[in-house]
């Protein structure tokens, strides 16, 4: 017993196994630079942004430069000549609500610019660190232009890519709640701020409008989650294999 302990071992350790070098669905291709995670940005979602930052900031600089900004003083014509007729069909944008130094409005503008700060993160993110995608996910091709944002299919890669979805993730849920906190503001004051309106003016110029911020963010909302939690699923095994290789 003791001298077969001497003796070599009778059949050599099994060969370690290779690592497996098709890429999942959230790396790269083997032509890419690396094989690290991507994030694809939806062409949707980037020009619902690239068309409601700018309209935000419009609504903000009207409601925080109140009553500047009102029909009758110096800021309001020509940038904030519209509210002259929103502010008589929601209350909150017009002179009642200012008077009562209702601060609702005003608190929920300020998220709106912090929502928007995360947009712009967002959108830069994409144009300065995104590649296009031709072919293999995560191979280089050139930017042509600013349309490239809107027609290319690109990726952004590692960290960055995984921050920037992440904030772009969590505005949508802000936006959406926000939005939904404003409409039930109105349903449990007894349309205090709308109710004065008849029903073909709060479709057209409340409920339309104001539903597009519910609409888009929900759908955001979606499809970036819905990447996040295929990010997260796809990791589970990898975590296991480090777990038990430490073991």
């Amino acid at each position: 017993m003791v001298s077969t302990r001497q003796h070599p071992r009778d059949f050599p350790p099994p060969p370690t196994r290779k690592a497996s070098s098709s890429p999942s669905p959230s790396t790269s291709s083997s032509n890419g630079a690396t094989n690290r995670w991507v994030h694809t940005p939806s062409a949707a979602i980037i020009i619902w942004l690239v068309v409601s930052v700018p309209l935000v900031i419009w609504d903000a600089g009207y409601v925080l430069l109140r009553p500047h900004s009102m029909p009758g003083n110096k800021l309001h014509a020509p940038i904030w000549t519209p509210y002259a007729l929103y502010g008589t069909i929601d209350y909150m944008y017009g002179w009642p609500a200012l008077n009562a130094r209702n601060g609702f409005t005003a608190a929920q503008t300020v998220l709106n610019l912090m929502e928007c700060v995360g947009y712009i993160y967002y959108l830069w993110t994409v144009y300065r660190q995104g590649v296009s995608a031709s072919g293999g996910r995560g191979q280089r091709k050139a930017r042509t232009g600013h349309m490239w944002m809107l027609k290319t299919d690109k990726v952004v890669a590692g960290r960055t890519g995984a921050t920037a979805l992440l904030i772009a993730y969590s505005a949508s849920l802000v936006t959406l709640s926000k939005t939904i906190l404003y409409w039930l503001n109105e349903v449990f004051s007894g349309f205090d701020n709308i109710g004065h309106n008849d029903t073909i003016t709060i479709i057209l110029f409340w409920i339309l409008p104001n539903g597009l911020w519910i609409v888009f963010p929900t759908y955001n909302a979606y499809v970036l989650g819905s990447e996040i939690v295929a990010s997260l699923e796809s990791a589970v095994p990898h975590q296991r294999a480090r777990q038990s290789k430490s073991s």
